[in-house]
């Protein structure tokens, strides 16, 4: 296996999404595109990072500006945002909502589940 050449290793799924929405969250302001690409390093083309700050946009987790003949980016929410929407993203696509719901659930620690009933005790309050 001498001179064997290593491949790097692919990121999973979402992964690429937070490492981005992560530098744009240090940037000092606006950036452009070869500067999120420069920060987030490897051997990223320019057309995936487009693609990505594309689908952030989309998921309205990024906000874009015109400025001259391109775009600059900026964060416009916080990577547990970003998991927030992978959740529900999950979850529209399944048809037994309250089963996943309860599976989700069911695998909670007893820390995390409190927290969910906190929160939801907190939802249901009325605003005042």
């Amino acid at each position: 296996m001498r001179g064997r050449q290593e491949r790097p290793r692919r990121r999973g799924q979402g992964e690429l999404e937070t490492q981005v929405l992560s530098v744009l969250r240090e940037a000092p302001g606006p950036v452009d595109t070869e500067w999120v690409r420069e920060r987030l390093g490897g051997p990223l083309a320019y057309t995936t990072v487009i693609t990505v700050l594309t689908r952030l946009l989309a998921k309205g987790v990024v906000t874009r500006e015109k400025e001259g003949r391109s775009f600059v980016w900026t964060a416009a929410a916080d990577e547990a945002r970003l998991a927030a929407l992978r959740m529900r993203r999950v979850l529209d696509g399944e048809s037994d909502r309250e089963a996943v719901l309860a599976g989700f659930v069911a695998e909670l620690s007893p820390d995390d589940e409190q927290v969910l009933r906190e929160l939801l005790r907190q939802a249901e309050e009325p605003e005042g």
